[in-house]
């Protein structure tokens, strides 16, 4: 990876540095921190690495589509990039074990949770661009990727939540993911819990995570407000722990991720480095190991549309599962009337005409895009078509293209439950590919930490 430092043979003096702190300091966690940090922060000074993370941004569109290697001149409606370096060319030389079969792919990992019915947020923020790594890279660029999408039901219970519905939560996303296009022959898919490396990968980052930093994930102090504090459990602070050992598991290269999961990534980012720098390098080899990286550092690739689709009935607020109304959000399996009517009674506002990017319209802005998006208009073609119109023919034609664009997906759908042991089959081959890779790293952490071979 780009920028990434790799602690190897040649790095004697920086590895000393590190082991002369630990001797000063009594090898606490707090203090090896600060030597991290401050190595990491003169590394990005040092190589003008721009990042697309908290609080930073890429100026140039074509820059941000470069560093996270989409292939040139790739269109798929407004999913678009002209990058003049392509993907496939070879990627930087790096140390970290179980990477991608070729140097020339580039390994993408993401997953959703299996807790109330996919929507259309869900599909439209995050499935459908996992679909478009596919039909995008594929047929110009062979073998640009190597995708893993699964279904993280672990995290599904950091929550109170239906043991029940669980299981049938489960399969009704498995099979939402095949039939919204993820190809079993070109990514991996599969249940998180049924590879285990994931959870004891976890519990080794955990022992390297400081508590302030999961205290100050956003996404813990908003769902722990909302639960209330005899429903919140210790699952809910280390999710984002679980998160990165989903991610550092398969050497990835890049995790698409919405404006709320940035956090995380982030956080998995920081983690990955810490392990390299405390257990990597030199200190691995004197434990007999291979040195050098433990964990590829992860790029975020953010679609440039998608990326957040927000409530039917709060134009300020993300589309989402959790919401108590199911009026807020379009599921996938919603019925053409039932779609209808969500339309029909959505929050709107009194202005005249249809516009984008007006602060005082969220909820004019949200329909307009999700037109676009499940019509692959550009914005300019949705504007001219919709700037005239008033709100009952605008929520018309929104329908129709709704049910158009989902037809295929439920008839997919009801194809694939009809025959459970299909299913199974692609969850299960999904999973021994991801299990093989996973142990790998697995194996190789356990080593540089300090563990017997087992």
């Amino acid at each position: 990876m780009d920028n990434v430092e790799v602690l190897g043979e040649d790095d004697t003096k920086k590895d000393r540095r590190g082991d002369d702190v630990d001797r000063r300091s009594g090898g606490g966690l707090a203090s090896v921190a600060l030597t991290w940090d401050e190595k990491r922060n003169r590394r990005n000074k040092a190589s003008g690495r721009v990042s697309c993370f908290l609080g930073d941004e890429i100026s140039d569109r074509g820059q941000y589509l470069r560093r996270v290697g989409i292939p040139s001149r790739a269109v798929v409606a407004d999913f678009s990039c002209d990058c003049s370096a392509s993907a496939s060319a070879p990627a930087p030389a790096t140390e970290a074990p179980g990477l991608s079969p070729s140097p020339s792919k580039k390994r993408v990992v993401s997953g959703v949770q299996p807790t109330g019915s996919v929507h259309l947020g869900n599909y439209l923020g995050a499935i459908k661009n996992w679909v478009l790594l596919q039909v995008i890279a594929l047929p110009l660029v062979v073998d640009t990727y190597d995708t893993f999408f699964f279904i993280v039901d672990l995290h599904a219970i950091t929550l109170p939540y239906d043991a029940s519905e669980l299981s049938k939560a489960t399969r009704s996303t498995a099979a939402l993911y095949l039939a919204c296009g993820i190809d079993p022959s070109k990514a991996s898919v599969f249940l998180q819990s049924h590879v285990r490396a994931h959870v004891e990968l976890m519990w080794l980052l955990s022992s390297v995570t400081p508590l302030g930093w999961l205290n100050r994930m956003i996404q813990f102090k908003e769902k722990s407000r909302m639960a209330g504090d005899e429903n919140v459990g210790v699952a809910l602070l280390t999710y984002p722990v679980l998160m990165a050992s989903d991610i550092l598991l398969y050497q990835t290269d890049l995790v698409p991720v919405g404006e709320d999961q940035k956090q995380h990534l982030e956080l998995t980012r920081e983690l990955a480095e810490r392990v390299n720098y405390l257990y990597g390098g030199r200190k691995w080899k004197k434990l007999g190991g291979r040195g050098g990286m433990l964990f590829k550092v992860p790029e975020a690739f953010i679609p440039p549309t998608g990326a957040r689709v927000m409530s039917l009935t709060d134009g300020l607020s993300k589309m989402s599962k959790s919401s108590p109304s199911d009026q807020s959000r379009i599921n996938l399996l919603d019925t053409k009337d039932v779609i209808a009517n969500k339309i029909k009674r959505c929050k709107t506002d009194s202005f005249t005409g249809m516009e984008f990017d007006n602060p005082e319209r969220p909820e004019c802005n949200n329909l307009l895009s999700i037109y676009q998006l499940v019509t692959g208009k550009t914005k300019e073609e949705v504007e001219n078509e919709c700037q005239n119109m008033n709100w009952g023919t605008f929520k018309a034609i929104l329908t129709d293209a709704v049910v158009d664009h989902l037809h295929p997906i439920q008839v997919r759908y009801s194809e694939i439950t009809t025959d459970p042991t299909y299913l199974d089959h692609i969850l299960s081959e999904g999973a021994k590919k991801a299990a093989d890779i996973a142990e790998i790293t697995l194996s190789n952490v356990y080593q540089a930490m300090g563990f017997l071979k087992r």
